[in-house]
């Protein structure tokens, strides 16, 4: 009998080889996936949903699918292990009387309302099943740091100082990449926004005022499109700081690159990841899709994500695959115990190393801005791209 087939459209953030492969046996289908760079694949995700079955990415990119109906409602009846999926997703926060962050909080676009709206309040249907995250900043080589840096506190500012001139990376998303320079531009006293995570039209023309003249400046070395360029860019010294994903980060582990990772004082920027039914997935295809879903919930998945330094909506399930050491340093801020592997059985985290930013509970309680999609959207994509073409 035919094994069914489903089609996977997302990054390379989560379209992991190891999680094909082990989905593949464990659940006895094929997946096949469709690797693109985000803006890449949120357009096909928005125009092409006979082309997908299974959108993953990230709950900011919910604005962009929901409101043209390239996806479908999830089931919540039909998610087993939803009780135990955690509140960052559902409420916006792990702590109980911490005030949400700034930008796309993931749980404002979680729940389908009965007028088909999006919002937070609890209902059986949702757009995306909530799944890997983490919090973002940036990378630098502390050897090279500035003499006017060293006594301040890690910041988001530390990207517009004129002493990195030349040496400077930004991820060229404009949702993205945008946001880190505005949380730059605003730490460093240049500009006051209103809303960090959802700019005013004059709010951007002043943000890219700004970075056009840094621009010509030739303050800025590049604009990377993912993971593989940003790694390139920081491995090679062809910048000295950038903003950096955690896949990128990895491979920088494995070479043992004398970097750090920063803890800006003004918070990280979080996202959240997750997936999301094509609106052209019909049954029996559809139960496949919704047996793949509550398979990333039993935990294999979700450890394999820990060695990748991304976190698992229901971590209790992902802690069963864990060592007790992969557990305390991943998960917990602990000094690691010992030589920890990575997703590819290599060593990866050195003896007593502690994770920058402390435990889950620390790092996700540090939070500035969402990954966010504004209002003026489209008003910053054109200012955006005259800024990085």
């Amino acid at each position: 009998m035919k094994k069914p087939i489903l089609r996977i459209l997302g990054t390379s953030v989560t379209l992991i080889e190891e999680i094909r492969k082990q989905a593949e046996i464990d659940l006895g289908i094929k997946i096949e996936y469709q690797i693109h760079d985000p803006e890449t694949a949120q357009r096909i995700a928005v125009l092409s949903p006979d082309k997908y079955d299974l959108y993953d990415q990230w709950f900011h990119n919910i604005d962009f699918v929901w409101p043209v109906k390239s996806i479908q409602p999830i089931e919540i009846n039909k998610i087993k292990r939803w009780n135990e999926i955690n509140d960052l997703a559902k409420k916006g926060t792990l702590i109980s009387d911490q005030a949400l962050a700034k930008g796309g909080v993931p749980c404002d676009r979680l729940y389908i309302q009965e007028d088909g709206t999006l919002g937070s309040n609890e209902t059986n249907l949702i757009t995306m099943l909530p799944l890997t995250h983490n919090v973002d900043s940036f990378v630098y080589f502390p050897t090279l740091l500035p003499e006017n840096l060293k006594s301040t506190d890690e910041s988001w500012s530390w990207l517009l100082d004129e002493n990195w001139k030349g040496s400077v990376a930004v991820q060229n998303d404009a949702a993205i990449g945008g946001l880190d320079l505005a949380m730059a531009v605003q730490s460093s006293g240049k500009l006051n926004f209103q809303n960090v995570g959802n700019l005013a039209l004059h709010e951007i023309d002043a943000l890219t005022e700004i970075l056009k003249k840094l621009k010509q400046q030739n303050h800025f070395k590049d604009f990377w499109a993912d993971d593989e360029h940003a790694y390139q860019l920081i491995s090679n010294k062809e910048i000295n700081i950038g903003s950096l994903w955690y896949p990128a980060l990895i491979k920088l582990l494995k070479n043992k690159k004398d970097f750090r990772i920063a803890k800006p004082k003004e918070g990280y920027r979080a996202w959240f990841g997750g997936l999301a039914l094509s609106r052209d997935l019909k049954s029996p295809l559809k139960e496949v899709a919704y047996d793949y879903l509550n398979w990333w919930l039993e935990g294999w998945a979700g450890s394999l994500m820990a060695r990748q330094g991304l976190y698992i909506s229901n971590p209790l399930q992902a802690r069963k695959f864990l060592k007790a050491s992969e557990w305390d340093y991943w998960y917990m801020g602990k000094p690691a115990a010992e030589v920890l592997y990575g997703v590819d059985n290599q060593p990866l985290i050195e003896q007593g190393s502690v994770r920058e930013g402390g435990s889950y509970i620390e790092r996700m309680g540090h939070i500035g801005v969402w990954n966010s999609v504004m209002d003026e959207h489209n008003y910053l994509v054109r200012k955006w791209n005259d800024l990085v073409s």
